[in-house]
């Protein structure tokens, strides 16, 4: 599904990424950890398409990211540190404009759905300069996936939710993958890695410093590969 080979990126004059070799296949659910500046959120804005490598090669369902950026663009939902949305908008305009963007029909009836799947349906027609962090993040989820992606990348998504909030979006995330969906999560959230997701990706330094999949949600086993990789090493 996603195939990356001797990705590089520079800014100045800083190598962010050094060289990343990685497949992901799929449908799986795949968690990036790792410490601040270790490359995480800029591995998901070349995958976006918002910014070019430097050099190496990007595939998307067997099409190149040089050649087919447009395409891949609209086979990806994308949730930033920021959620995209208008503010004076309500949940439902926001959706329906994005909804519009991908050309998705039954735009409306998709919209007011995924708004009570993210549980604000009595919020429907409330300007979202209104609400809470929280309730931002639930709307900024429903506008990543409006077109059905078939991939989800995903930036700290778990940031500004409370545990229910928190219940919401992982059942999200499942329900896309029971879709076929194939989910990148940066996230310092371990114990939410370990609950929902197949495979973890440890980077340091620009790098990938382990790659390896997780059963029975084990948490210790994650907490301990993440030690062991970037804890105990300078």
């Amino acid at each position: 599904m996603i195939e990356i080979k001797n990705l590089t990126k520079q800014a100045d004059n800083k190598l962010i990424l050094r060289g990343i070799d990685l497949t992901i296949h799929k449908g799986e659910t795949v968690a990036i950890l790792g410490p601040n500046g270790a490359g995480k959120s800029t591995l998901l804005k070349v995958l976006a398409s918002l910014i070019k490598p430097t050099s190496g090669l990007v595939t998307i369902n067997g099409l190149k990211w040089k050649r087919n950026y447009l395409q891949i663009k609209k086979m990806i939902g994308y949730l930033p540190h920021s959620s995209l949305l208008y503010d004076h908008y309500s949940p439902i305009e926001n959706l329906v404009f994005f909804g519009n963007i991908y050309g998705i029909n039954d735009v409306e009836q998709r919209a007011v759905r995924l708004v009570k799947e993210v549980g604000l349906s009595f919020f429907l027609n409330e300007p979202v300069k209104n609400f809470s962090r929280g309730m931002i993040q639930r709307i900024a989820i429903a506008r990543a996936i409006i077109h059905e992606p078939e991939v989800l990348l995903l930036d700290e998504p778990h940031t500004g939710l409370d545990q229910g909030a928190i219940s919401i979006l992982n059942n999200v995330i499942i329900s896309m993958k029971e879709k076929g969906t194939t989910t990148l999560m940066v996230t310092h959230d371990f114990k939410q890695a370990a609950e929902i997701c197949d495979r973890i990706i440890i980077l340091k330094n620009g790098r990938i410093a382990d790659d390896f999949y997780i059963e029975n949600q084990n948490l210790g086993f994650v907490s301990k590969k993440y030690q062991l990789q970037v804890e105990g090493a300078s």
